[in-house]
């Protein structure tokens, strides 16, 4: 059961001492929403920090740190590197540093970004965690703190933030809490889930979730503005990853098996597109949407990213698509009309290869037909694709983030 309590912790150092300036001008305390967890609960003792605090790539002349988990925000712009000592956040176009929070000899597990406000979700991990691995950390960065904290029975496996809701996922349970007041909402039950498979979309006027459901290749959507509940049937295997659209109309999934990708519809749950990664198993890392549901990138082991071209229309006002690579609210609005099966299977209108043995996870880049592709070696490449004649994609940044002299 999850519970509400005070930090365990003493008070962190504050990371910016002057209360009138910002640590980072491109990363800005959150104005869309007054979060008052400090009014829930108890001061806490007044004892000195025990924390190494580290803003500058610079200071730190020690050896790269061991990458446990990356993610990227909510609009794909700034991604997270978790680490054995702490915390990396940086900004994708272009790309550099914004900056690091480095704890004594304390790892990181996860940590889940709101857009780029100054709030995160850190869950302790490595050898050594920085905090249990049953507690999600709600850290406030321009407070230098931690402002509360869920506690689980069990190890938490994943962490989704909107800007209403957070959603934490165990081996079993998914669970969904209001943001203001930590209130628990609604817990789901799934079968088996040891990566954390989660998806939430990020429009302000609808939340879709997607879970595993309880049985063996079936995924559970919840509409909660609907008060719906639908549940597909996606693959005879079981599930190895799904992605939702920002709207969360439409979910791409793949099964244990990695040949072929399915796309449907959350509403109706009919299967609208199937793409093919190849003939051979993968296992498939990651998935994702463009903005505007037209392309769909893979990761698998086999050490390539492929792009496919979607068949589900999209009708996105000008306005937005104007700022569809800019503005986090950005919609897709496929119409219903045109979500007939496309009964062939498709194959990848573009390639990238790389370095097999490590864990890529894929976005849309902000520029049109880009693509970023983010390892656990430390990898950052930015790559295009011909979206008329596709084939390899070209590379037009590499940058390895884990290495001092590449930090920018």
């Amino acid at each position: 059961m999850a519970t509400l309590s005070a930090c365990a912790s003493p008070p962190w150092p504050n990371p910016n001492p002057n209360p009138n300036s910002n640590p980072d001008p491109n990363f800005l305390p959150d104005q869309s929403q007054t979060l008052d967890f400090d009014s829930l609960m108890p001061p806490q003792p007044q004892t000195p920090p025990h924390h190494t605090l580290t803003a500058s790539p610079e200071s730190s002349p020690a050896p790269p740190p061991s990458l446990l988990h990356l993610s990227l925000n909510q609009d794909q712009a700034c991604f997270a590197a978790a680490t054995d000592n702490g915390f990396r956040i940086y900004n994708c176009e272009p790309f550099r540093e914004l900056f690091r929070r480095e704890f004594d000899g304390g790892g990181i597990g996860h940590v889940e970004m709101l857009f780029r406000c100054n709030i995160l979700a850190l869950v302790g991990g490595g050898s050594h965690p920085q905090y249990p691995p049953n507690k999600v950390m709600i850290w406030d960065d321009h407070q230098g703190r931690c402002i509360g904290e869920l506690s689980f029975r069990a190890a938490v496996r994943g962490v989704r933030l909107r800007r209403d809701r957070i959603i934490v996922v165990v081996e079993q349970k998914v669970f969904v809490y209001n943001f203001a007041d930590l209130k628990l909402l609604h817990q789901i039950e799934t079968i088996a889930n040891p990566k954390g498979l989660c998806a939430v979309s990020h429009l302000s006027d609808s939340l879709v979730l997607a879970c595993p459901g309880l049985h063996k290749g079936q995924i559970r959507i919840e509409h909660y503005a609907q008060k719906k509940t639908k549940f597909i049937s996606a693959h005879d295997s079981r599930i190895a990853c799904f992605a939702l659209t920002l709207d969360g109309q439409l979910i791409a999934t793949a099964s244990t098996k990695g040949t072929l990708i399915r796309i449907y519809d959350t509403d109706s749950g009919t299967l609208l597109q199937e793409v093919r990664r190849g003939a051979n198993a993968a296992e498939i890392y990651s998935l994702a949407f463009s903005s505007t549901a037209q392309w769909l990138a893979v990761s698998s082991d086999k050490g390539t990213v492929h792009v496919f071209s979607l068949k589900v229309n999209s009708s996105i006002p000008e306005h937005d698509k104007s700022q569809s690579s800019s503005n986090s609210d950005a919609a897709i609005s496929p119409s219903s009309s045109s979500r007939s099966f496309i009964k062939f299977k498709e194959w990848s209108v573009a390639k990238f290869h790389l370095h097999e043995g490590s864990r890529y996870t894929v976005a849309f880049g902000l520029e049109k037909n880009t693509v970023i592709i983010l390892g656990m070696d430390g990898s950052f490449y930015r790559c295009q694709f011909d979206p008329a004649h596709g084939g390899e994609m070209t590379q037009l940044e590499y940058h390895n983030f884990l290495k001092p002299e590449t930090a920018l």
